[in-house]
């Protein structure tokens, strides 16, 4: 465990470059971000995920889905905001000091990149500060199901990716783009807050815009970005009606859109952005849903007994049948349609469990705890060919 009183001159200096854009003077690790390249420079030696910045405990760091402190001393709100606010883009500065909450980019040079979230706590500031990985990885990097790929090969529709906070959803996408970066000539605009993944050009030509440095905000890209000639859509996230309507607008008439949401399963995503809208104009949503949406995956991060964290993953490729249940807000019929349509690519979180117990990352019992439909977990571990 790190000792939190060794000087920080023991430690290298490291040079902080801002934001892509937010052309700002170079700072050194002497100024006023050096206590954070110091624990970030931890986070990254000792295979971290995120750095977590609370008061009243020292800072910690996560890895592999635990909690484990870097330092002995608890921090206090105030230690935390003069660390982290000089991290901060003019954008997330300006918003922070009205909103007390800010999202903002931060790299440094020969360490990497991180995303930052600066906010309050019980009236006390506090920060979760994750790293990014400097290369995109590949879908079968991530381990998933290789019927996953079928999303990167559609010409247009929209393509949900749902999933907690934390489950891999921005990095799921970030595949897809780098599968359809690699393999197609295509013109694709993402639209992220802020930028994870940084896209280098293929055989496609990619253009990443970044809420508060780029563009105003998702609505607003959206437009712009629909003036843009672009053949795939990334919107980052859909927090609001008016980016659902044009996202679902933006498939409807030919284009490729990959977005994600906060939600468990295939049903829940449907319903999440049709329950966005208000009540009398559900049901057009709902048609216009069902005539835009080609897939949706949703997906959890589960510790491996061997090590690593492993996906736990649900799609759905939709027919014609998945689309009648949309258009009649029959969404408890969803499920049932994975099986239908499983020569499309379908496949249930339920096998998807299975495969991992049968692959030995997990045991039967922690298969039962995540599935939704608990009942077909045996009977797929008892299938012919499975170990």
């Amino acid at each position: 465990m790190m000792d939190d009183d060794v000087a920080m001159d023991d430690f290298p200096k490291i040079e902080l470059i801002r934001d892509l854009d937010d052309r700002e003077p170079k700072i050194t690790g002497d100024g006023a971000t050096a206590r954070l390249n110091h624990w970030l420079s931890i986070l990254v030696e000792r295979g971290g995920s995120d750095l977590l910045l609370v008061p009243g405990v020292p800072a910690c760091i996560r890895r592999e889905g635990q909690v484990i402190p870097i330092e002995s001393t608890p921090l206090q709100g105030e230690h935390i905001e003069n660390a982290v606010m000089p991290a901060l883009s003019t954008h997330g500065l300006q918003l922070y000091k009205e909103e007390q909450i800010a999202d903002s980019s931060y790299r440094i040079a020969g360490l990497g990149r991180f995303r930052i979230n600066l906010h309050h706590e019980r009236g006390r500031a506090a920060a979760a500060i994750r790293a990014l990985p400097n290369k995109v990885p590949s879908l079968r990097e991530l381990h998933l199901p290789p019927a996953v790929e079928a999303l990167a090969r559609l010409p247009r529709g929209l393509v949900l990716i749902g999933g907690p906070a934390g489950s891999g959803k921005t990095t799921t996408v970030a595949a897809l783009v780098n599968e359809i970066n690699r393999r197609e000539a295509r013109h694709i605009v993402t639209i992220e807050d802020p930028i994870e993944y940084e896209h280098q050009h293929s055989r496609s030509v990619v253009e990443q815009m970044e809420v508060g440095m780029d563009v105003q905000d998702f609505p607003t890209a959206l437009r712009a970005a629909l003036r843009q000639a672009p053949d795939v859509l990334v919107v980052g996230e859909m927090r609001d009606p008016e980016t659902m309507r044009i996202a679902v607008a933006a498939a409807e008439t030919g284009h490729l859109v990959l977005s994600t949401l906060h939600t468990t399963d295939v049903a829940s995503t449907v319903a999440r952005i049709c329950d966005s809208f208000p009540p009398e104009r559900q049901n057009t949503i709902r048609q216009e849903l069902a005539m835009a949406l080609t897939g949706v995956l949703t997906q959890i991060l589960l510790p491996s007994k061997t090590g690593g964290r492993y996906p736990a993953a649900e799609l759905l490729m939709l027919g014609y049948g998945a689309k009648q249940h949309i258009r009649r807000n029959m969404l408890q019929h969803l499920h049932q349609e994975i099986t239908i349509t499983k020569k499309a690519g379908s496949f249930s979180l339920e096998e998807s469990l299975a495969d991992l117990v049968s692959q030995g990352h997990i045991s039967r019992e922690e298969a039962l705890l995540y599935a939704i439909h608990p009942d077909d977990i045996d009977q797929l571990l008892r299938a012919p060919g499975r170990k």
